[in-house]
């Protein structure tokens, strides 16, 4: 079982900004994918199929594919990971979780499903509500 990535969507407030920022970073950039100060020690088994879990608002929204990793330096000499990722976002049922700083691994079994339902995320608003009959 792959073992996953979670991390926070600094400064986003909906998957549809945050969709719009990937895809901006990637044409200026050429890739796809995440700076982090640590690379992932457990590498090897996020690479055996893991993604990497956006929380945006407090909740896992979506997800992306990891497909590899990259260390180097920048010109202070201070190491960096570059966490290459699938420039798809795949919708996933919102899950709640608490913010915290970097990432964080994901074990497999609280890594919520993909969302295939409507083919597409709730709305922020339909979130508002679903959370304010305390149903997620």
């Amino acid at each position: 079982m792959p073992l996953h990535l979670l991390k926070l969507a600094v400064g986003i407030d909906d998957v549809d900004r945050l969709r719009r920022i990937r895809a901006a970073r990637a044409a200026e950039r050429g890739g796809s994918w995440v700076y982090t100060r640590n690379h992932p020690r457990r590498a090897t088994e996020v690479l055996a199929g893991g993604s990497i879990y956006w929380i945006i608002s407090g909740h896992i929204r979506v997800r992306q594919l990891v497909s590899g990793f990259r260390s180097a330096r920048d010109d202070n000499g201070r190491r960096y990971c570059l966490i290459e990722v699938d420039a798809e976002l795949v919708p996933t049922v919102p899950r709640a979780w608490r913010p915290f700083q970097g990432w964080r691994y994901l074990a497999p079994g609280d890594a919520p499903a993909d969302h295939f339902a409507t083919g597409e995320p709730p709305s922020d608003h339909m979130l508002a509500e679903l959370r304010a009959l305390g149903l997620i």
